[in-house]
């Protein structure tokens, strides 16, 4: 099937503003991150103000309607920056469409399209995560302190994104005929999908040890420590995404070994990407394994969260571009 041109710059171009409205929405995040404890304060001085005039209704005016307080500046700026991320993702989501109708195959066929579908899935999980605790919400995480992690995802996603979009960059094109297979919808998608979920999860745990070092020490992260969730928060957003993407891992890694067989004439065969994704495998099953152990909860059991990340990262980047095996189909 000839590639439609037209269909690939529309493509393109949602991609390129996918990444300027990710960047302003982490901006964003980061605003209300910094400015949030003053707001606070504010929001606790106002609603002092409103309980005064209260008090004194009978000196008012019959049907006098008080003025609400005026929304502090960071919780504008959080609301305007979970906006921004569902455009994004709305924009990046067509992006992909837009790929993968330009060339009459699913969006990954290549490193390019791989690695956007992996930032699509991570933004999807961050915002599920965020509007459940925000409608669940919990005393140890105030809505300015949940919203707040949204930057610290939004970091890692648009240097993908920019990666992807530059260094990795690809031209629509057909699959590979090593590709043209059903099982990269099956194989390929539980990939992707775990992959971002796993990419929110570690990130996630990375911000427990901060704020594990701030509780420990106060004078030490004071300044972003005190501005994130309690450690108990973010462990549990940490193990719950982790434990909930952990089968679709798992049958990620079956599916691509039946997909061998058929396509190699044999389940397993200790390719770099293979052996890699199995090692992220032990890693991930490690971290669950210690987070229900008594001696292992805790420090000791985001670290090995944090390892199953790196692990991941060197999966997508090193072994698909350095390393030369039957899964290099990166498409630079």
């Amino acid at each position: 099937m000839p590639v439609n041109e037209t269909l690939s710059n529309y493509s393109d171009m949602a991609y390129a503003t996918s990444v300027v409205i990710y960047i302003a929405a982490m901006l964003l995040y980061f605003g209300e991150f910094a400015y949030g404890r003053v707001a606070t304060a504010t929001r606790t001085r106002e609603a002092a103000l409103v309980g005064a005039e209260k008090s004194s209704e009978a000196k008012d005016v019959v049907g006098h309607v008080p003025a609400q307080p005026k929304r502090p500046l960071a919780e504008r700026l959080g609301g305007m920056a979970v906006s921004m991320t569902v455009l994004g993702a709305l924009v990046h989501f067509v992006s992909l469409l837009t790929r993968g109708l330009a060339t009459g195959r699913v969006p990954w066929g290549n490193m390019y399209e791989f690695g956007s579908a992996i930032c699509l899935a991570a933004v999807v999980a961050w915002l599920i995560v965020l509007f459940r605790q925000l409608r669940n919400a919990r005393r140890e995480a105030t809505p300015a302190q949940l919203r707040g992690l949204g930057g610290f995802l939004m970091l890692p996603v648009t240097l993908l994104l920019f990666l992807s979009g530059t260094v990795l960059y690809a031209e629509a094109a057909p699959l590979q005929p090593a590709l043209q297979s059903y099982w990269i919808i099956i194989h390929v998608a539980a990939a992707i999908v775990s992959s971002g979920a796993l990419l929110f999860a570690g990130v996630a745990s990375v911000l427990y040890l901060l704020r594990c070092r701030y509780e420990n020490n106060p004078l030490k992260m004071a300044k972003i420590g005190s501005r994130l969730p309690t450690s108990q928060a973010l462990d549990r957003m940490a193990y719950r995404a982790t434990v909930i993407i952990f089968p679709v891992w798992t049958f990620a890694i079956v599916a691509g070994a039946i997909w061998a067989e058929a396509a190699w004439g044999r389940f397993w065969g200790w390719d770099p990407k293979e052996t890699c994704a199995f090692i992220a495998w032990i890693v991930y099953a490690a971290y669950l394994h210690a987070r229900a152990t008594a001696g292992w909860r805790g420090v000791r059991s985001a670290w090995i969260n944090v390892l199953g990340l790196a692990v991941m990262i060197f999966n997508l980047f090193f072994v698909n571009l350095v390393v030369t095996g039957l899964h290099s189909y990166a498409g630079l």
